[in-house]
């Protein structure tokens, strides 16, 4: 049996697993991230590593890093919510551990996890969201994961939607992350309850009164509730989400479309009102096979079950 270990770098927490060659997460460890200490993250992996290989033959690990990664898979260039700048990761845990180590970006990570073991396993053209704070995503074309030039492709949560629109944290206005995220979920919800209180009143129950208490845990529990306004909320969002992917749709031409991430565990609440939103934009609809639309199925372990695999490969 190959065993590979994969890591899931977060901004505040770091996620490992020791996953055999069929996707199965045989053992975890799980540590805070010090988001802002180089190298004391690179030695919260190295001892997790070390932990979880304790008496296994393992052959490589996998780190999924929140950031942008090199074209080798060596690197992490940029990571927003972490200190490292042109971090020679895979080269620290090698020196560490003993071990060939590959860095990815978190999202492509994911993608790979569900292509490989998940909701995209029967197919070769695919593309993975991640919904969540931001959105992060993944693209699979001809059973190849797409990296690009530098390594940075599949930063799609970065297109531009809306001309001189909300501000992004990359530095960009009108970001799709800016209106069809977590993020954008809470805002919706907060503004709502804010400016017209008499209409959000089970929003503001769950949040003890308080607009800026509003979660998107919240908004999920009331929707499935029925509240009308959050609905209208998940509505507005994933209005957003479903144009985003016909756009995406028009340049790749995928199969199916997964979604994934915090937000995705709203399930069918969310998915249908984006493929509504989705096979209302995509292009030549009446002409062409609409990508089937589903939701991911390995959950958080998606990351590192993905890193791992890319490590093995």
């Amino acid at each position: 049996m190959s065993l590979t270990i994969g890591v899931d770098v977060g901004g505040t927490k770091i996620a490992a697993g020791l996953v055999d060659e069929e996707g199965n997460v045989l053992r975890t460890a799980r540590r805070e991230t010090p988001a802002h200490l180089v190298d004391a993250t690179a030695d919260a992996i190295a001892g997790m590593v070390t932990e979880l290989r304790e008496g296994e033959e393992v052959s490589a690990v996998g780190i999924g890093a929140a950031g942008f990664c090199n074209a080798e898979r060596t690197s992490v260039v940029y990571a927003p919510n972490l200190a490292w700048r042109n971090e020679p990761l895979a080269e620290k845990i090698e020196r560490a551990t003993g071990l060939k180590t590959v860095v990815e970006n978190d999202a492509n990570a994911a993608a790979w996890g569900e292509f490989r073991f998940g909701a995209a396993r029967d197919v070769k053209n695919a593309i993975v969201i991640t919904l969540g704070t931001g959105i992060g995503g993944g693209i699979i074309v001809d059973n190849h994961l797409v990296r690009g030039f530098q390594g940075f492709a599949g930063e799609v949560g970065h297109m531009q939607v809306k001309a001189g629109g909300r501000r992004c944290g990359c530095g960009l206005r009108g970001c799709w992350e800016r209106y069809g995220s977590g993020t954008a979920l809470v805002h919706e919800a907060r503004e709502i309850a804010t400016v017209s209180p008499a209409s959000a009143v089970r929003l503001l129950e769950l949040a003890c009164g308080e607009p800026q208490k509003i979660t998107g845990q919240m908004v999920t529990q009331a929707a499935q509730e029925g509240d009308p306004v959050a609905l209208d909320v998940i509505e507005t969002v994933a209005t957003w989400v479903g144009r985003g992917l016909a756009d995406l749709t028009a340049i790749l031409d995928p199969e199916m479309i997964v979604l994934g991430g915090g937000v995705a565990s709203a399930g069918e609440i969310l998915r249908e009102p984006v493929a509504r939103a989705f096979e209302k934009n995509v292009t030549a609809r009446l002409y062409r096979k609409v990508a089937d639309i589903t939701l991911a199925q390995l959950g958080v372990p998606a990351g590192l079950i993905g890193a791992a695999d890319l490590a093995r490969n």
